[in-house]
């Protein structure tokens, strides 16, 4: 009786020792490892290609090894609002060798996992993805020309098209994992995961409609630079947001819920304070943030008072300093604190310890059908928007998901868009009555994207 590797030897022994030390140490919970006295059956070239790369990985510690340009929204918005195109072409190349860089990092955290964790479903997904992208972005050659920039503006989308499984399968295998994983070690390697992903779309769809905009130069925007809008109307935003929301179906929520709940309108959303307020911000990043909190405030309300004709109001608070945009929503849903949460602030958890809804059969099978629907999901309000238009007509697609999955998402995502450029989003729970969310968001745009490498 002996133990067998059941990948190529030559392909092992090209990588360094440390790392067949490493996969000798996790040999015992490793697919890759056969304990048996037959001939060898080799396994899909699926697993084959992943143990290849996962450790054979020069090329990926040469860009582990840089540290990332991180950059401000008010560079952003000053190199993009004279665009011409020279400055397009160094857009570009900055971003096919910044992308690359950005996924190397996060390539050597997945490494850094406990292997119980790599093989976890979702996460080697993910893995195939990162390291897909991040060996195309090295070898793409130098741009030159807006020929060659438009080629890559296609491959970019392409890319990202291809990602939009990434959020879902992420959270369903830490969640998977979150039995062998320490709650802040799981958190803090999801929150540079998804911070990193928002990074680098944000820079790839930046460019994209900075190339948009130069060819498009018969109708300039006075209002946008790339995906920035410099003069953000705030209660704009959280109009259409509230108008969007209180569209939906009353009975949303029931097939969550123990028993039904009424169908008196939902809850009007009242805006007051500095009304007026207009600042430079990622539009798609704002609306998420609002979207997310008046959902749950509103779903909250619903089901504090089953029995009322009228839901009581949701208020907004726009209050405009010298250096921040900060929102308060205010509703009166009962509070956040329960058997399952002990403080407001666990609800931005990923572990299961801090949030035991994070184990919860119905929250894993909704993550498994959003990350295997053709949709998948990239965090924004358009695609929810669209999915409940979508699924309002005769004609639903097949795969079809369904358009109010509560795969617990939304609050982590919002705190990690709102912190994204040094703002914040903190929870006041006022049990029995209700909650207080505060949003804070730098006004000046001089604070650097919040990386961790």
């Amino acid at each position: 009786m002996s133990w067998h590797v059941l990948a190529s030897t030559p392909m092992l022994l090209a990588g360094r020792t440390s790392n067949l030390k490493t996969l000798a140490k996790h040999a015992l919970s490793s697919t890759l490892w056969q304990r048996s006295a037959e001939p060898l059956v080799p396994l899909p070239a699926r697993f084959i290609s992943t143990a290849v790369h996962f450790y054979q990985n020069r090329q990926l510690e040469a860009y582990a090894s840089k540290a990332a340009t991180r950059l401000t929204l008010r560079q952003l918005v000053f190199f993009g609002r004279s665009m011409n195109e020279e400055r397009l072409i160094k857009s570009a190349n900055y971003v096919r060798t910044e992308l690359p860089i950005r996924i190397a990092h996060r390539l050597r955290d997945m490494q850094a996992l406990p292997y119980v964790v790599v093989t976890q479903e979702g996460v080697a997904k993910v893995y195939e993805l990162y390291w897909t992208a991040f060996d195309k972005f090295r070898r793409y050659p130098q741009i030159t020309t807006m020929e060659e920039n438009d080629a890559f503006c296609e491959f970019v989308a392409n890319l990202l098209a291809e990602h939009k499984s990434v959020i879902p399968n992420l959270s369903l295998g830490l969640s998977l994992s979150s039995p062998y994983l320490l709650s802040d070690r799981l958190d803090a390697f999801m929150r540079r995961m998804l911070v990193s992903r928002i990074s680098r779309r944000v820079l790839a769809e930046h460019h994209i409609a900075l190339t948009k905009s130069v060819k498009s130069r018969d109708h300039p925007s006075q209002e946008d630079v790339g995906i920035i809008s410099t003069r953000l109307q705030v209660k704009d935003c959280i109009e259409r947001c509230a108008s969007y929301l209180r569209r939906r179906p009353t009975n949303v929520d029931e097939d969550t819920l123990s028993g039904p709940l009424n169908h008196a309108p939902w809850s009007e959303v009242a805006i007051d304070g500095h009304v007026d307020t207009k600042f430079a911000y990622i539009q798609e990043h704002l609306e998420y943030i609002i979207f997310e909190l008046l959902k749950n405030s509103m779903r909250a309300t619903r089901v504090k008072h089953p029995t009322a004709d009228v839901l009581p109001p949701i208020t907004a608070t726009v209050v405009a300093s010298d250096n921040n945009v900060c929102i308060r929503i205010s509703d009166q849903g009962g509070g956040l604190v329960s058997s399952e949460i002990k403080s407001p602030s666990d609800l931005f958890s990923f572990s299961h310890v801090r949030n035991a809804t994070r184990l919860a059969n119905s929250r894993l099978n909704a993550l498994r059908t959003v990350s295997s629907s053709s949709r998948g999901m990239r965090a924004t309000m358009s695609e929810q928007v669209r999915d409940w238009q979508a699924n309002s007509k005769e004609n639903v697609p097949a795969d079809s998901v369904d358009p109010h999955p509560r795969i617990g998402i939304g609050l982590p995502m919002s705190n990690i868009y709102a912190t994204y450029f040094g703002g914040s989003l903190e929870l006041v729970s006022l049990d029995g009555y209700g909650t207080d969310v505060y949003v804070r968001l730098p006004k000046l745009g001089t604070n650097l994207e919040e990386i961790e490498l």
